[in-house]
């Protein structure tokens, strides 16, 4: 099998002064994810490595510059699935640690459960040896901001991070396939911006948020959260997969379908295990990059694709 990766780096009304950040970002993890597939690494490692990548950079709602809750605190949520035996890992109400991804991760092999939280995801994360960061440190400006706008006018529940002008930083996740023709997924957020402290969105519920099956493909999504939970958009990809539509007419159904049933937007990523690619979102944009044949295939606004050789050094 040709090893293959996909990212994306969110969907919503992502503002024109946020968007070369964000292709600069999915470019980034995109070939961090790639490196490991190349090297023969496993999916698993490998949607790690690209998620980890966007953690790391304020212009994704994941990890440093997570969105804020009402009380102004960063609280992230991650999951990862592998779709050989169907195993999963998740966590949720993370507050203290820079990658919620690689926690997840540590659940997938070393936890008898499936989706830990809060307190226990912590001590989890301690006895694994993850060193936890000031809750502070994981704040961006862009977060502060977009806050402050939505305490004073904010229209509760808006896709990702909830205003036009500050807006669009955005859940991120990756869908890999190994040489040995493994698929894993890997979804991780900050989650809306001005959220409830202790709310729990879709990225961590598999199913929703991220699902991987080797006899059929990966999914992960981004958006508006309450309905890729209500639609389980991720396993509804899937399943029209299953059912004979190529990655791409599955993803846009899907998420067409639950932008008609509940008015809200979303945005997918999809591989099958043959390893064709689905990108489709209904918000005005969304950032996505996947790797295939030695080229860097991306874009953020729709019909967008742009591309270029993988050895190419970024700008």
């Amino acid at each position: 099998m040709q090893p293959i990766i996909i990212v994306h780096g969110g969907a919503g009304d992502i503002p024109t002064s946020r968007v070369q950040g964000k292709l600069d970002g999915i470019r980034v993890a995109v070939r961090a994810g790639y490196e490991v597939l190349k090297k023969g690494g496993t999916s698993l490692d490998a949607v790690e490595a690209a998620v980890v990548a966007m953690e790391k950079d304020e212009n994704f709602n994941a990890g440093y510059g997570s969105v804020l809750n009402l009380r102004g605190e960063v609280e992230m949520e991650a999951s990862i699935m592998s779709g050989t035996k169907l195993d999963v890992g998740a966590v949720t109400l993370i507050k203290d640690f820079l990658h919620p991804i690689s926690i997840a991760h540590k659940v997938l092999t070393d936890s008898p459960h499936s989706l830990l939280g809060g307190e226990g995801a912590k001590l989890f994360a301690l006895e694994k040896g993850f060193k936890t960061v000031p809750p502070e440190s994981l704040i961006s400006e862009n977060a502060k901001n977009a806050l402050d706008k939505f305490l004073k006018h904010g229209e509760f529940g808006r896709t990702e991070i909830g205003t036009k002008d500050e807006g669009g930083v955005g859940t991120v996740g990756a869908v890999a396939i190994d040489a040995n023709g493994h698929v894993a997924v890997a979804t991780s957020t900050g989650g809306m911006s001005g959220k409830a402290v202790g709310r729990i969105g879709d990225t961590p519920q598999i199913g929703s948020g991220t699902y991987a099956d080797d006899n059929i493909g990966g999914v992960s999504t981004t958006g508006h959260g309450e309905s890729i939970l209500k639609y389980c958009v991720a396993h509804a990809i899937v399943k029209l997969m299953e059912n004979g539509l190529d990655a791409c007419t599955a993803t846009t159904n899907a998420i067409n379908g639950m932008t008609s049933r509940l008015n809200n937007t979303a945005g997918a990523i999809s591989l099958s295990n043959k390893g064709d690619v689905g990108v489709h979102f209904s918000s005005n944009r969304m950032a996505w990059a996947y790797v295939k044949n030695n080229k860097v295939i991306y874009g953020i606004d729709q019909g967008q694709v742009l591309e270029e050789s993988y050895d190419e050094k970024k700008n």
